[in-house]
């Protein structure tokens, strides 16, 4: 039987979010136990808050936004590759012993899946333009990674982002990929359809195809 890997951060008040964004917050607005028919609650949250998808609007004002982008491509098989990097960019030598073109959807394994979820990494793995051109050339249309971002935290050029998007790869993070053999899935990672959505919380999950 197939077998499911929930492949997304939990969400809770004590996660780490990027610094500057709202904490994710889970208000409860009714209890059954105080009287109320039912249990209800309010969220308060980033819209890049834990396992996320980036509209290329959050970084392009001219780029498509949430609801317009194409729901096909978060959903199809995908490869989980495992890298040993903690900190730095990714190039194509980095996947050297891996053949990047048996899914079209890349998930980069770095150690970043085995750090503390409540503490903001200081340093994190994400794709060089070399690399996001050369994914580009190997029918890649969605990069998924374990860190918070595609180019390093105190990043004005967003180099990473912008490269993926001339190569016309979407974007998906804060994955946790721990426990996960490398090898090639079938991902589903939906985003809500916000209009005029910048970026949208995912419930990520893979499949095994034996």
């Amino acid at each position: 039987m197939a077998k499911l890997y929930d492949i997304s951060r939990a969400m809770h008040a004590e996660m780490a979010v990027w610094p500057g964004d709202p904490g994710f917050e889970l208000q409860r607005t009714g209890k059954i136990a105080d009287g109320s028919a039912v249990n209800v609650s309010a969220l308060n949250m980033g819209a890049h808050t834990g396992t996320h998808v980036d509209a290329p609007y959050h970084f392009e004002d001219d780029a498509l936004t949430l609801d317009k982008v194409d729901l096909s491509v978060y959903w199809g098989p995908a490869q989980v590759v495992t890298v040993t990097k903690t900190s730095g960019p990714l190039t194509p030598d980095d996947f050297a012993g891996y053949d990047l073109g048996r899914a079209p959807r890349l998930l980069i394994h770095s150690p970043n899946s085995e750090a503390d979820p409540n503490v903001f990494p200081q340093g994190f793995v994400h794709p060089s333009p070399e690399l996001a051109d050369h994914l580009g050339r190997h029918g890649v249309i969605l990069y998924g990674a374990d860190a918070p971002s595609m180019d390093p935290q105190d990043s004005k050029d967003l180099a990473g982002h912008h490269a993926l998007q001339r190569n016309n790869i979407l974007i998906l993070e804060g994955l946790d990929l721990s426990g996960v053999p490398d090898g090639v899935y079938e991902l589903a990672a939906f985003p809500l359809k916000l209009i005029d959505g910048d970026g949208s919380p995912v419930r990520a999950v893979l499949r095994t195809l034996e």
